[in-house]
């Protein structure tokens, strides 16, 4: 599934990912440091605006192909989106040798405004604080929004602090949300150069 242009024993900071279960099948290919180009269809038309969004300014190359039971609800696609997410974004940080590791980032959005905050540290955590009022945007439940984040904190294992700081509209709130955490994430996985793991321990874990 190479149609990001990379070659994946040239290029370590690409990655592919699959999940399949009686509920999804997900297929992914992620890009680091890439032009923020976005192939996504995950059956949720909010959920792919705010992966473009997440592509375009992480600049992030991502095919992601979802094909889960919508008719069920969207719960299960947008959980297993993001942990498939968090799968391939761990594997293209390899060891993480060479990386920021530390990212953080404010993005207004008219009246909201979104902080984001990561470490790369191999430890999973988030402490998530968004406000989202309404039921759903579009199609996806805004309390699956949340759960987005959450679940790829803990598949890529890496710490996340989020919150939206003011805002009145819940797509705004949203959007600021994704568009920080892309700032914050290409931050830390920028590269700075050198061989060295960026842990006094040696080993991001």
């Amino acid at each position: 599934m190479n149609t990001l242009g990379s070659n994946p024993e040239t290029d370590p900071r690409r990655a592919t990912w699959k999940r399949q279960t009686k509920e999804t099948r997900v297929e992914i290919e992620l890009q680091l440091g890439g032009a923020g180009r976005a192939d996504v269809d995950t059956g949720l038309a909010f959920l792919d605006h705010m992966l473009e969004n997440l592509c375009r300014h992480g600049n992030l190359n991502l095919k992601l192909h979802c094909q889960g039971d919508l008719l069920v609800d969207d719960h299960h696609t947008v959980e297993d989106c993001a942990l498939a997410f968090g799968k391939a974004l761990k594997k293209a940080l390899g060891d993480g040798a060479g990386i920021q590791r530390f990212g953080s980032a404010y993005a207004p959005l008219d009246e909201a405004l979104a902080r984001v905050v990561i470490d790369l540290s191999g430890r999973p955590f988030a402490f998530l604080s968004l406000g989202l009022q309404r039921e759903k945007l579009g199609q996806v439940a805004c309390e699956n929004l949340v759960h987005w984040f959450r679940s790829l904190a803990m598949s890529g294992e890496f710490c996340l602090h989020a919150e939206v700081l003011r805002g009145e509209n819940d797509h705004h709130r949203a959007e600021a949300t994704f568009k920080a955490f892309a700032l914050a994430l290409r931050q830390a996985t920028a590269v700075r150069g050198g061989t060295e793991i960026p842990s006094t321990k040696g080993v991001l874990t």
